[in-house]
């Protein structure tokens, strides 16, 4: 007779057997760095990235200034040319982004171009500086022997213009030399009545052709269709205002109308 074929799970057995015999094998011990080791990677990884960080900043061609873009903010005037802009900001091309004095570059633009109310100098990464312009607005224009003065809402003359444009008021001084000129000065006086011009509603505004500047007290407007307001001093402007809207309207024919008292302002038919 044959002897009986052994299992072929026999060996398996037989090792898990020995296995289980001889005890298990001891787990694996991971590797872990040590804390102070951990710390030492990190500082190095810290410093070759602040490294390569300031390399790209100051040192390679990635982030250097190559290109000046000038740009207007709000609906104002927009009388300057944008390569006369940034000509005048005098941007360093070929200068690192990281170095540029914005601070600077905003007052070299307010010196140069009195016109300038206001500007702006951002970083536009990677290599782009944008120059944000608002321009002054004339309200008044002030005759003289060169032209017209252009002066805006802070009594500003920043320009001079061949002739007058329509719709801008013309601002006439014709100051007394009293007492309230040596109280408040010309510089005042002017921007005080430069400030009445531009508190004038629209419609109102439109109408005036001039105002006419004697003293600290006597402002007078005359409007483009004849008729005369007598102001006074610029202080209640916007109680005049509206006393005069009120009394313009009960009396539309009237020629003269006197609002130096807003609280009783009179009207004098022709």
């Amino acid at each position: 007779m044959r002897a009986p074929e052994a299992f072929a799970g026999t060996g398996a057995v037989d090792d898990d057997a020995a296995g289980a015999a001889g005890g298990a094998a001891p787990p694996r011990r991971r590797r872990r760095l040590s804390r102070r080791g951990l710390l030492l990677v990190t500082a190095v990884l810290l410093a070759a990235l602040g490294g390569f960080g300031g390399w790209a900043l100051y040192a390679s061609s990635w982030l250097r200034v190559d290109r000046v873009t000038v740009s207007w903010t709000g609906d104002g005037p927009r009388a300057l040319a944008a390569d006369r802009i940034a000509e005048a900001a005098a941007v360093p091309v070929g200068e690192p982004m990281a170095r540029l004095d914005k601070d600077a570059v905003r007052d070299r633009l307010l010196a140069a171009l009195p016109r300038l109310k206001d500007a702006e100098v951002v970083r536009s990464w990677p290599d782009r500086v944008v120059v944000k312009v608002t321009e002054r607005q004339a309200v008044v224009l002030r005759p003289g022997g060169d032209g017209f003065t252009e002066i805006d809402v802070e009594g500003v003359a920043f320009g001079v213009l061949p002739e007058a444009v329509p719709g801008v008021p013309l601002l006439s001084v014709e100051l007394e030399h009293n007492a309230g000129v040596r109280r408040f000065g010309e510089d005042r006086i002017v921007t005080e009545a430069v400030g009445v011009v531009a508190a004038l509603p629209p419609a109102l505004h439109r109408r005036t052709e001039m105002i006419r500047v004697r003293s600290y007290d006597s402002l007078t407007l005359e409007l483009t269709d004849g008729r005369t307001v007598r102001w006074g001093s610029p202080e209640l402007t916007g109680e005049k205002v509206a006393a005069l809207t009120a009394v313009m309207k009960a009396a539309d024919g009237a020629r003269y109308f006197d609002v130096s008292v807003p609280s009783a302002p009179a009207v004098f038919a022709p």
